[in-house]
């Protein structure tokens, strides 16, 4: 039977909008159909990205394949070029239900990523069961640091009014959501285009005020210079605000944010951490690290792969620098592959130690689990749980911790 299937790569936004392509794709009728919703962000992303490419052809031959997302836009034309592809859509076409019209052209562009491309779309009710979702309230990027290719596929930084956040916050609960993850480009850039400049802050105290349904509400990813003190207030006082911190650090080495041109030093990134430890003692922290960014030398390296361990770092994405063409980093001396593959592997050794300890520091704690399917769930400080099969998704149970099994927390529920 014809059907319609989505493969997603690269960040939480990716899969926020994976949920709008499916909407706007049936919308337009399509079915039979792959679509490939790429990553830019490193090289490795890329060949995946390709891999998946071929093999949805050689697995559905009849079938169209659309290829999207960051990588298609930045590079349209080797996308199309390749023999499995039918259709090449940008970031801003994808989000159409045109786009996926038989008589769509090959290559489908809205208005552009660099110019920003537009009003961000807005995601339907919670969809397939699911009781965990993504709500973009922010779009693109204002900052260059070195590395990063993405700003010139997602465009300038604009946000979500508040009011359209809390009517579709709303109707996300009322449609079974019982926790949602603010998610963004730049997420702590939200507000700064909109009348009054409402902070990141601001607009979380909103919605949990307007949204009382709502049990739980997440941030992704953080950059430690622009948290705001309404943020931090809130996080001190609301217990609904998950006590989880993911940063985007992406070094700990001075020297080394500095020609990466981000905007904290290391010495931010742990008071950072030990403010949120202090307001919330139960919180838990996830960064994003790069090894072998160029000039990075084994020192360099070394802060911050102490970094994992000084601020326990237990949720830890790791990415090994990857050139980027067109970006300033590219430009720099480069670190020998091998020696970057090598720094990937200590890092992710250090968290996975780092993870172990976080987890084994729960045992004997008692705290509140999301059931979101048969058999697992999370914890608000975002860990893994293990549950019994007996409990039904969208369920919030208290949950005395006992163990670990295969990195995720085992227990039995607070009977």
């Amino acid at each position: 039977m014809a059907a319609l299937e989505i493969i997603t790569f690269g960040c939480r936004l990716n899969a926020f909008e994976s949920d709008v392509i499916r909407r706007a794709a049936g919308e337009a009728g399509l079915d039979d159909a792959v679509i490939v919703n790429t990553c830019a962000v490193t090289a490795e992303a890329e060949r995946q990205a390709r891999q998946a490419i071929r093999r949805a052809r050689r697995e559905h031959p009849g079938a169209q394949i659309i290829v999207t997302g960051c990588a298609a836009t930045l590079a349209p034309a080797r996308y199309a070029a390749m023999a499995e592809v039918d259709r090449v859509l940008d970031n801003q076409a994808k989000l159409r239900a045109e786009s996926y019209a038989p008589a769509a052209p090959v290559l489908a562009s809205g208005r552009g990523a660099a110019d920003g491309g537009g009003k961000i779309p807005l995601p339907q009710a919670g969809e397939g069961g699911r009781v965990r979702a993504y709500l973009q309230v922010q779009q693109g990027c204002d900052h260059r640091c070195t590395f990063c290719i993405i700003p010139y596929a997602r465009g300038p930084s604009r946000s979500v009014a508040v009011n359209d956040l809390i009517t579709q916050a709303c109707e996300m609960v009322a449609g079974g959501i019982r926790e949602i993850v603010l998610t963004g480009v730049d997420l702590t850039a939200y507000g700064a285009d909109l009348p009054g400049v409402p902070t990141l802050g601001m607009l979380a105290r909103r919605l949990l005020a307007e949204v009382p349904e709502l049990p739980r509400l997440r941030l992704s990813s953080l950059d430690p210079s622009e948290i705001d003190e309404a943020l931090w207030a809130l996080f001190a006082e609301e217990p609904r605000l998950m006590p989880h911190l993911h940063l985007s650090l992406q070094a700990g080495n001075d020297l080394i944010l500095k020609r990466m041109k981000r905007r904290h030093g290391r010495a931010q990134a742990i008071e950072t951490v030990r403010r949120a430890r202090a307001l919330r003692p139960e919180v838990a922290v996830g960064a994003d690290l790069i090894a072998g960014f160029p000039t990075e030398d084994e020192a360099m390296f070394q802060n911050s792969l102490d970094l994992v361990a000084e601020c326990g770092i237990a949720f830890l994405h790791v990415f090994p620098y990857s050139p980027r063409p067109g970006t300033p980093a590219a430009r720099m001396p480069a670190v020998p592959p091998e020696i970057v593959r090598e720094r990937a592997a200590r890092l992710r050794e250090a968290a996975a130690i780092a993870q172990t300890a976080e987890l084994q520091s729960r045992i004997g704690t008692t705290g509140e689990v999301l059931v979101e399917k048969r058999g697992a769930g999370r914890a608000t400080f975002f860990a893994p749980v293990e549950c019994p099969t007996d409990l039904l998704p969208g369920h919030i149970v208290t949950f005395r911790f006992s163990g670990v099994s295969a990195g995720r927390l085992t227990g039995a529920p607070v009977r």
